[in-house]
């Protein structure tokens, strides 16, 4: 089944690929989504077609900061109901919790995780690709960046992050990044994330109202029936976001869901999955991009997919794709270095 996300997604995307010089409307129909999208929010799209329109954007741009600039504007507002409902909360920490809770009726490829180390909190996101060799730093700084103006509007408009971890490469222009984010930026991380004090979680929101949580909670249980997701979707979800630590388990996914090992391994079994099948699933999505997209160490890549080591990655490896590590690189690059004229004639045609 496709993985949706709400049409909402895409606010300013025509105003950004104007700026740019693009044709909004050619560009969406290219990837297979109606420009008529646009003025239904609540519709859900497929997120490989999200992806691929944000990557086509980009590249056809040459703006590395394309999915970025989108983000600039975005309100809590774009979040519909499940926004009004973040709004009101008493404090961060709640509003978090709020949108972890219906994260999947707004995109069902995205996963959010909060956790606090002493006086310091990760605020982790972890995107699934859609589809094999899509690339996702558009899609992650989309949402990195909405992330950081959601709690803009909670906190305080000059709020900063203490710092901002992206997994892929830094673009050859930061000044689009420094001026979002601030100066306290990385690259080439373990993770995609938002460092921020623990103090700012449980900040009081002033004007949060307990009247309009309770009539924003309606609204949102009302939409959030057809939205429900399957067992497989939240545990692929929560393995995303495990794996890198070298700890999933299905007893600590199982715990994650609020659940006993049990009821995941049954409602897998309904849904015709198992849980091997679909660490396997994502293992796999997670090697072709940071194997074949990206010159990250391969020690680093095994860790990142939960391997203790080298050795083991590269054996699942041989079985998954029918090379080493090693030799899928090297044929990537050859495949890129060959492909690279052909995107700057494009853009020069744009």
């Amino acid at each position: 089944m496709s993985l949706l996300v709400r049409a909402a997604a895409l606010t300013n995307y025509s105003e950004v690929a104007r700026a740019a010089g693009l044709d909004p409307v050619r560009l969406m129909s290219d990837a297979g989504i109606s420009p008529s999208v646009l003025r239904e929010p609540d519709l859900m799209i497929p997120v490989e077609r999200f992806g691929r329109l944000l990557q086509a954007s980009a590249d056809l741009s040459g703006n590395e900061s394309f999915g970025l600039c989108m983000a600039e504007s975005r309100q809590l507002s774009n979040l519909g109901a499940v926004g009004m409902l973040i709004r009101d909360q008493a404090t961060l920490r709640d509003s978090l919790g709020t949108l972890m809770r219906y994260q999947p009726m707004l995109n069902g490829a995205q996963s959010l995780a909060v956790e606090e180390c002493g006086e310091l909190v990760i605020i982790r996101e972890a995107l699934i690709a859609g589809s094999a060799h899509q690339p996702t730093r558009q899609r992650v700084e989309l949402a990195l960046g909405v992330m950081v103006r959601l709690i803009r509007q909670l906190l305080k408009p000059d709020w900063q992050p203490q710092r901002v971890c992206f997994e892929h490469p830094a673009p050859r222009d930061l000044s689009a990044h420094q001026r979002f984010f601030g100066p306290r930026i990385e690259f080439d991380c373990d993770f995609n994330g938002i460092l921020c004090a623990r103090a700012d979680l449980d900040a009081r929101n002033p004007w949060a109202d307990p009247a309009m949580v309770r009539y924003a909670q309606q609204l949102v249980d009302k939409s959030a029936m057809p939205h429900r997701a399957t067992m497989h979707e939240d545990v692929r979800r929560t393995i995303l976001l495990l794996l890198p630590s070298g700890r999933c388990s299905i007893e600590r996914v199982a715990d994650s869901l609020g659940v006993v090992c049990r009821t995941v391994q049954r409602r897998l079994a309904e849904e015709g999955q198992s849980f091997s099948s679909i660490v396997n699933e994502v293992r796999t999505e997670l090697a072709t991009r940071h194997v074949i997209e990206s010159d990250r160490p391969l020690t680093e890549v095994a860790t990142l997919l939960g391997f203790s080591a080298l050795s083991g990655f590269s054996r699942w490896y041989h079985v998954q794709f029918g090379c080493s590590p090693k030799e899928s690189r090297a044929a990537s690059g050859s495949v890129r270095r060959q492909a690279a004229p052909s995107q700057a004639s494009a853009a020069d045609r744009i």
